[in-house]
C-alpha cells in the first residue's frame, strides 16, 4: 500500500475511460497537478451528464502482480473506487465488487480486509471504513507484522547484546517457534473462511505473531463434500497447503516458510528457478515422472511449480489468477478422503481452521453465534443454529448487540405483529447499547414506520444517520417517514442530501422527482428498492 506520488504514477499507466454498458456509466482516470483521479458519470439520450462524481485517489494498494486497487477518502471513511488496474489486461476495469452493482465511491474499506492489506491501520470501527486520524500509522506491510511489536528487542540490542547462541525472546523469530505458530501468522492474511470472526473484545489489530491466531480471530468453513470439494484459490493458500501429499507426508513439519522467504520475492522470470529449488530439498530430480525430454519442452524448463501448483483463474476477481497451492501430481488429482473429514465431533457442522493443535476444539458460543450468522447468508441451513445459541445466550448475554440482532432476525422471520413488536423491541436496545450497524436502522425504522410510529421512526433514522452516514437506505426511509407526515420539503432536502453522497443512485433521483412535483402521487418509490450495500445482511 502506498501514498500516490509523481514517481508512482510514472510508473503506472494512468490515463483511461472505461464504459460499462450494463449500467450505463462512464468512468475515467486523469492525472491532474500530480494527483491521480477516477471519476464516474452517466449520460441521458442527449449526451448531457445525468450526473459526474470525481474523487481524488489517495492510496493505492496491492503488490501489482494482478493489479493494483485504489482507495477515497471521503471525511472519515474510506471506499474502493470504481476501477482498479489489471496486470493481465494493462488496464484499467472495474473493481472487484463492482460487476454486479455500480456502488460509486461508497463501498467501504472494513477493518478486517485493511489489516491484511497494510502496516498499521488505524480503524475506529470494524464496519462502515470508518478511520481515526492519521487512518495509517504504517503504509506498508512490514516488519511487526511478521515479528512482532520491536520496541523490547530495540532497547535490549542497545543495552546488552546477547551472544550469538542465545535465543532472543525480546522480538518473534518465525523460524524458531512452533511450525503451527509459525503458520499462523501467515494464516491471518493468506486464509480465509466462509466466517471470519473477532473474539469477544478482541479487534483485528490485536493478533501478536507468536501467539495462536484463534486467540483473536476464529477461521470457521463450510465443511466440504465429495460434491462439492474446494474450488477457489482465493486466499486458500493455507488450507490448500494442508491437503497436498507434501504437507501430509511431512508430519506438520512442512510450513509456510518452508518454501516462501518473506525477505525475498522472486520476479516472475526467476520464481520458475527459485521455488524448483525450494522443490530439490526435499525431493530430486529423479523424483519427477516426466521423461526429461517432455520436461525441457516446458518453457521454462523444468518449471516444477509450473506443473504441480499451477495458476487458476479467480471466479471472484476478474482478470486475476493465483497459484493452487495444493500441490498435485497431475492437474486431475482427486482430493485426500481427509478433504471431507475435517470437522471434529466437538464441532461437526462447522470446520474450524484455526483451531490450536492437540486442544479440544471448543469455539465460545458468541463466536458461533456471529459465525452461523455470517453462513446464513448463503447457507440458510445455519440459520436454525443461529438462533438457537441467540436463545442461549439471551440469559447470559442479555445486552449484547450480536445477540440482540439475532433475536430482532428471529423475530423478524415470525412475520406477525407479536413477531415485529419483539423485533422492535430487540433492535431498540441494541440501538440504545451504541450500535452503528446499518442493519439495524434500517430494519427498525423500517417497523416503526410500518407500525405508523412516524415520531419515533423519525427519530432512530435521523440517529441512524449520525453513526452511519454512508447508508443510502437509512436516507430513502426517512424521505418516507418525512412524506407520511406530509413534510415535503424535510423529505426533498434528505434526498438530496443523499445524491450528493450517492449520486450514481438513480432510484434515489426518481424518489426526489416524484417528492418534488406539486401533486406527488400517494405511492412513491419505495425504500425496498434501495440497499445501502453498507449494512450486515440479517436474512
Amino acid at each position: 500500500m502506498s501514498v500516490v506520488t509523481p514517481d508512482l504514477l510514472r510508473a503506472l499507466p494512468n490515463s483511461a475511460e472505461f464504459f460499462n454498458p450494463s449500467q450505463n456509466r462512464h468512468f475515467s482516470v486523469t492525472v491532474r497537478d500530480g494527483r491521480l483521479y477516477e471519476a464516474e458519470w452517466e449520460t441521458d439520450g442527449n449526451g448531457n451528464d445525468v450526473f459526474r462524481e470525481t474523487q481524488a485517489v489517495e492510496w493505492l494498494i496491492g503488490a501489482g502482480a494482478n493489479g493494483v486497487g485504489a482507495l477515497v477518502r471521503r471525511g472519515d471513511r474510506i471506499f474502493e473506487a470504481p476501477l482498479t488496474y489489471y496486470a493481465k489486461l494493462r488496464s484499467w476495469a472495474l473493481s472487484p465488487g463492482y460487476e454486479d452493482a455500480d456502488r460509486g465511491f461508497s463501498r467501504p474499506i472494513d477493518a478486517g480486509c485493511i489489516s491484511c492489506h497494510s502496516g498499521q491501520p488505524n480503524p475506529s470501527s470494524e464496519y462502515a471504513g470508518k478511520f481515526n486520524t492519521p487512518p495509517f500509522e504504517e503504509l506498508a506491510v512490514g516488519c511487526e507484522n511478521c515479528h512482532g511489536p520491536g520496541e523490547a528487542h530495540i532497547l535490549k540490542m542497545h543495552q546488552n547484546k546477547p551472544d550469538a547462541d542465545a535465543t532472543d525472546t525480546s522480538i518473534v523469530n518465525p523460524g524458531k517457534i512452533p511450525s503451527w505458530l509459525a503458520d499462523n501468522i501467515c494464516m491471518s492474511c493468506h486464509q480465509t473462511g466462509d466466517a471470519r470472526v473477532r473474539q469477544a473484545g478482541k479487534t483485528f489489530q490485536d493478533f501478536r505473531p507468536g501467539q495462536p491466531l484463534d486467540h483473536t480471530l476464529a477461521l470457521l468453513m463450510v465443511p466440504f463434500t465429495p460434491e462439492a470439494p474446494p474450488r477457489t484459490d482465493l486466499v486458500q493458500q493455507y488450507l490448500s497447503m494442508q491437503l497436498s501429499k507434501c504437507y501430509r507426508n511431512t508430519d506438520g513439519k512442512m510450513s509456510c516458510v518452508t518454501c516462501h522467504n518473506p525477505h525475498v520475492q522472486p520476479s516472475s522470470d526467476e520464481a520458475p528457478a527459485y521455488y524448483r529449488e525450494k522443490c530439490l530439498s526435499c525431493h530430486t530430480a529423479a523424483s519427477c515422472k516426466l521423461p526429461l525430454e517432455a520436461r525441457q519442452k516446458t518453457a521454462p524448463a523444468d518449471n516444477c511449480i509450473g506443473c504441480h501448483m499451477p495458476k487458476r483463474d479467480v471466479a471472484e476477481i476478474s482478470h486475476a489468477s493465483l497459484t493452487n497451492h495444493r500441490i498435485v501430481t497431475t492437474p486431475d488429482e482427486p482430493f485426500p478422503d481427509a478433504t471431507f473429514h475435517l470437522a471434529t465431533r466437538a464441532l461437526p457442522d462447522i470446520v474450524h481452521i484455526d483451531a490450536i493443535p492437540n486442544h479440544e476444539d471448543l469455539v465460545p458460543p458468541l463466536t458461533l453465534l456471529q459465525a452461523y450468522g455470517q453462513l446464513g447468508a448463503e447457507h440458510r441451513e445455519y440459520m436454525p443454529r443461529y438462533f438457537e445459541i441467540a436463545q442461549q445466550l439471551q440469559a447470559t448475554a442479555p445486552n449484547n448487540t450480536d445477540v440482540l440482532e439475532a433475536l430482532a432476525a428471529q423475530a423478524l422471520q415470525i412475520k406477525t405483529p407479536e413477531g415485529d413488536r419483539a423485533a422492535i423491541s430487540y433492535l431498540g436496545k441494541a440501538i440504545a447499547g451504541g450500535s452503528s450497524t446499518a442493519w439495524d436502522f434500517e430494519s427498525l425504522g423500517s417497523k416503526l414506520l410500518q407500525a405508523r410510529e412516524l415520531t419515533n421512526a423519525i427519530s432512530c433514522l435521523r440517529t441512524g444517520l449520525e453513526r452511519a452516514p454512508y447508508d443510502a437506505k437509512i436516507y430513502t426511509l426517512l424521505a418516507e417517514g418525512y412524506m407520511a407526515e406530509n413534510k415535503r420539503d424535510e423529505a426533498a432536502a434528505i434526498l438530496t442530501r443523499a445524491l450528493q453522497l450517492f449520486p450514481q443512485m438513480d432510484l434515489l433521483r426518481a424518489f426526489l422527482e416524484q417528492v418534488r412535483r406539486p401533486h406527488p402521487p400517494t405511492k412513491h418509490v419505495s425504500s425496498s428498492n434501495y440497499d445501502g450495500g453498507n449494512g450486515r445482511n440479517k436474512n
